[in-house]
């Protein structure tokens, strides 16, 4: 009987610490972690060309003409001793020759000779004609003005002294003519150095920047149609800096515009520019914690006590790494507590101005670690739910790209003293087309849609 009594007893007992030790288990997961590997070099984006359409119409030409031609004047000659010619013109009236590439120019002269006991006045017709040009300093000229000056009165055709008169009223002209000029580049540098500004923009709790490096303008050939086109084509080389240096600002000062180069084409119509911005993994750990309640997010309505936590997220060989922390336990017939750290992988991309990783998954030792509790969690629900945490909204970044190529490229400027120039810039569609993840931070290439145009005068 002592026997059996004993027996029962021991039985009792392992059967009560079975009991204990299935109802409060634990499970412990530390999977190793995916080394920090350099990613791919990068390049620099490819060179972007800014497109721009130049246009002197023919309302701006006549106010330089007028402000560079003068009106009236006195031509001397001798007859009788020294006497002279006062005359006065009309308004200039321009005529375009694209076949011929030329640019015509008729006025109507009203001349008094002042004689001995006489004043007579005379009609002379003035007509010239010259070739525009754009020259490499941003220069546009009248090339090889020819004048020609001729009246129908048989008064002044017979007279001894005019010859010498006419010749010199020609000669008056052609000077003044072949004098014009018409200085684009205090329009083009206003644009170019408000472009040359490096723009930031917030990286976390630090400053990035971006800025446009001209390289070269090239212009096509000239088209004369009621008034005067030319497209330009500015080519630029984007960078990105992070943080933002102030020498950069320092030197933009001193920069220029290059020389211009007259080529047989260029580029037309509205351009696609490469714009480089950047956003650290501090942010998208940032962004993701706040989808976390209390700093925990819990993935499965029927675990409750179940959660992840302590985000952190790096770069590993071009990818993004996410590691997250497993704690609490879940109750199926039995308490199983479980800890330990998952690591996830897949690279970025963005979607609807949002950077997120819709390729993410566990590492290969991360999956093995979980084949362990494969029955208790549900592994597809706490990745969609990484998934859905990890999210950065990038809008803001693109919005200052938009703002800095419609703002900058678009300036007033005094041309000659006399009208208004301006360069105005009409920015499309900005869109992320290419994302990098790079050792130190995210490298994002926004390209935009942007359509440029000077006019003179200003419309």
């Amino acid at each position: 009987m002592n026997v059996r009594r004993t027996l029962v007893r021991s039985s009792l007992v392992l059967a009560s610490l079975s009991v204990l030790y299935s109802a409060a288990c634990t499970e412990a997961l530390y999977p190793p972690r995916p080394a920090q590997l350099p990613g791919p070099a990068l390049a620099d984006p490819p060179t972007s060309r800014i497109n721009m359409h130049l246009s002197l119409t023919e309302s701006g030409i006549k106010q330089l003409i007028e402000a560079t031609v003068p009106v009236g004047g006195e031509v001397p000659f001798s007859f009788l001793g020294q006497r002279k010619l006062v005359w006065k013109r009309t308004p200039a009236e321009l005529r375009f020759n694209n076949a011929g590439g030329s640019l015509g120019i008729k006025a109507t002269i009203q001349a008094e000779a002042q004689l001995p006991g006489a004043s007579p006045t005379f009609t002379i017709n003035l007509y010239a004609e010259a070739q525009p040009a754009l020259a490499s300093d941003y220069v546009a000229l009248l090339q090889s003005p020819t004048v020609q000056i001729s009246s129908d009165d048989r008064l002044l055709r017979a007279a001894e002294w005019s010859a010498g008169v006419l010749s010199s009223l020609k000669d008056q002209v052609e000077t003044k003519l072949r004098e014009l000029r018409i200085d684009l580049r205090p329009v083009l540098q206003a644009s170019y150095l408000k472009l040359a500004q490096p723009v930031s923009f917030p990286v976390g709790t630090a400053k990035g920047c971006f800025r446009l490096g001209l390289q070269s303008i090239e212009a096509g050939p000239l088209v004369i149609a009621g008034g005067l086109e030319k497209d330009l084509s500015v080519q630029v080389a984007p960078s990105v800096t992070l943080p933002c240096t102030n020498e950069i600002g320092a030197a933009v000062g001193a920069q220029s515009l290059p020389p211009l180069h007259n080529v047989a084409s260029v580029p037309t119509g509205a351009s696609d520019v490469i714009v480089p911005i950047a956003a650290t993994y501090e942010e998208l750990q940032k962004a993701m914690s706040q989808a976390f309640t209390n700093g925990k997010l819990f993935f499965d309505p029927d675990m409750p006590d179940l959660y992840l936590e302590k985000p952190e997220i790096y770069a590993s060989g071009g990818e993004v790494v996410t590691k997250v922390h497993l704690n609490g336990f879940v109750k199926k017939g039995l308490t199983l507590s479980i800890a330990g750290d998952l690591y996830m992988h897949g690279h970025p991309q963005v979607n609807d101005n949002h950077i997120e990783v819709p390729d993410l998954e566990p590492t290969i030792e991360t999956k093995n670690a979980l084949l362990k509790i494969k029955a208790t969690i549900d592994g597809d629900k706490m990745r969609r739910k990484i998934r859905e945490a990890l999210r950065l909204d990038i809008g803001a970044r693109l919005q200052s790209v938009r703002q800095k190529l419609a703002n900058d490229t678009t300036v007033k400027q005094k041309v000659n003293n006399g009208p208004e120039g301006c360069v105005r810039a009409d920015v499309g569609r900005v869109e992320i087309s290419g994302i990098f993840a790079h050792d130190a931070y995210l490298r994002l290439y926004a390209k935009a849609n942007i359509r440029t145009a000077a006019y003179l005068p200003c419309p």
